[in-house]
């Protein structure tokens, strides 16, 4: 008979330890702090320093035509749209379409995005961004801008710190004129 002696099986390695679990992030509404603008109200919900850099996410309300943001693109974070009410018309791409109440949307980097309420419409939307970037201080200073208390020029002079990077957009354009003369012509009709 013969004998060999057969290697011992590999040993497993330990398992590393876990990582901390991250903190969970709650913000309350009542304690939230708001941005506005002459046609929208942002509820500020939580940026990416209290994210582990993880997401950034807000809450806009958007009044009947509301001009929302011109065509755009962010390079490094996915931006995506949940509809919570109302109906926002945006721009993917030359595509334009209109979100309606429980839709959703991801945009991901280097795609070209615009966003107003749709046309007769106010909507309301939850936006985050993956990772998380700083948008928060964009978004007062947007305020600011269009209350007319800061240089529009600040907006373009930030883009690279904000990663908003403006682009022109003919299907963009031609969406919004269509919309402001449907709402004219609805103007006209009910005077």
């Amino acid at each position: 008979m013969t004998t060999t002696n057969a290697a011992p099986a590999a040993l497993a390695a330990p398992a590393a330890a876990p990582a901390a679990p991250a903190a969970a992030v709650l913000t309350r509404c009542a304690v939230a702090e708001t941005c506005a603008d002459p046609s929208a109200t942002m509820t500020l919900l939580a940026e990416t320093a209290g994210t582990e850099g993880g997401f950034t996410s807000y809450r806009s309300r958007f009044a009947e035509g509301a001009v929302g943001a011109p065509a755009h693109f962010h390079t490094r974070a996915w931006e995506l749209f949940f509809v919570i009410g109302g109906s926002l018309q945006v721009l993917v791409g030359e595509e334009v379409t209109v979100l309606g109440e429980g839709d959703f949307l991801a945009v991901p980097p280097h795609t070209p995005h615009a966003f107003a309420a749709a046309p007769g419409c106010a909507a309301d939307v939850l936006f985050v961004f993956t990772p998380g970037m700083e948008r928060f201080d964009y978004l007062r200073l947007l305020g600011r801008v269009m209350r007319g208390e800061s240089d529009p020029a600040q907006i373009a002079a930030s883009a690279g710190r904000f990663d908003n990077h403006y682009v022109d957009s003919p299907a963009w354009r031609a969406a919004l004129e269509r919309g402001a003369a449907a709402g004219s012509a609805t103007a006209a009709r009910t005077a």
